[in-house]
């Protein structure tokens, strides 16, 4: 055999052999990759320091023609999940899952300017908190006969579609991230679409089929249901007043290791010029139209560093809340 052929052999054997070793180090890297699954990323909770040194993820383009990175695993289930969805005419797109600290701070500024601090507070979280931060959190987006419906306004129109949905996640993997009734203890607004990968079907079924939170499930919170008694008003409708509440539980979730058992709207009494003209003088240039008040029961933590008093049943804490002239409610004060 000729020398020229020899060596052309060799260096053939040679990549083959790099390559089956790069092969064998992928998979090796496969195998050794392990994340906590059940991390818990919230108001109270940061994302782990190493996180992201450790996190593995692969991107896709969605039909609008956004980039979306997701956490390996939970893309894989949520590819099976699509398409056991698809077969039964049901299409989903991922509209956002993994974001870096800088794009959650740039998505809270826009929202704070859009909506008001408040309701960016209740529905975008804070940056460094937010579960978008561990590649486990994928938002859900719907196309309906070819369309993308892409805004939540516009998301919240199809509750059997999301009922389908959520039926499909534990299988998967899956949970509800933010369920209604449910915000004072996860500090966000009910929402269909944003779900959360714990890689294990059986505690995904067991989270979904007792309707409870990832931190009751964890044993971070004592899940209690607080009693929301809107009762009747002639000034504001029950939606107003539920999204009034809603506010409310979505800011006392960060109060660590604090027990909600009641809130009531205070009545119409208290939707008076004196009070309306008191929060106007509180607030920093806004100017509120309407003032509603509101009544809390709550326990406090035994061990505390804020103001409260420690292991203390508070009765009929304040809440107030402005209404500015767009239609928008803010919480301007609180407390006794």
């Amino acid at each position: 055999m000729k020398k020229r052929n020899i060596c052309m052999i060799l260096i053939v054997v040679l990549i083959v052999t790099m390559m089956t070793g790069c092969s064998k180090k992928e998979e090796k890297k496969e195998e050794d990759y392990s994340i906590d699954y059940l991390v818990l990323v919230n108001k109270l909770n940061a994302l782990p320091e190493d996180w992201e040194a450790n996190l593995k993820t692969e991107h896709c383009v969605n039909s609008i023609g956004d980039d979306v990175e997701v956490e390996v695993n939970a893309y894989n289930a949520y590819l099976q999940m699509k398409e056991e969805l698809e077969a039964e005419g049901v299409y989903v797109d991922l509209d956002s899952a993994r974001r870096s600290v800088e794009t959650q701070q740039q998505i809270m500024d826009e929202f704070s300017e859009k909506y008001g601090a408040d309701y960016a507070m209740k529905v975008v979280a804070k940056p460094g908190y937010s579960e978008h931060h561990t590649g486990l959190a994928l938002d859900l987006y719907l196309i309906v006969d070819g369309v993308d419906i892409i805004y939540n306004e516009d998301l919240v129109q199809y509750p059997e579609i999301w009922e389908t949905i959520h039926e499909k996640l534990p299988k998967y993997g899956f949970i509800l991230r933010y369920l209604e009734d449910k915000e004072h203890i996860t500090g966000y607004a009910y929402e269909p679409w944003h779900i959360r990968y714990i890689n294990d079907p059986d505690k995904a079924k067991q989270i979904m089929d007792k309707g409870i939170t990832l931190e009751g499930y964890l044993g971070a919170v004592n899940e209690t249901d607080p009693i929301i008694d809107l009762g009747s008003s002639e000034l504001y409708s029950a939606e107003e007043l539920k999204e009034m509440a809603v506010l409310i539980k979505c800011q006392f979730a960060a109060w660590k290791d604090c027990e909600l058992h009641k809130i009531s709207y205070a009545g119409d009494d208290s939707a008076n010029e004196e009070n309306l003209e008191w929060i106007n003088s509180l607030s920093e240039g806004t100017k509120y139209e309407k003032v509603a008040g509101f009544l809390m029961d709550f326990h406090s933590p035994k061990e505390s560093d804020s103001t409260l008093e420690k292991d203390h049943e508070y009765t009929d804490y304040q809440w107030w809340l402005g209404c500015d002239e767009e239609g928008s409610w803010e919480i301007v004060s609180f407390g006794y």
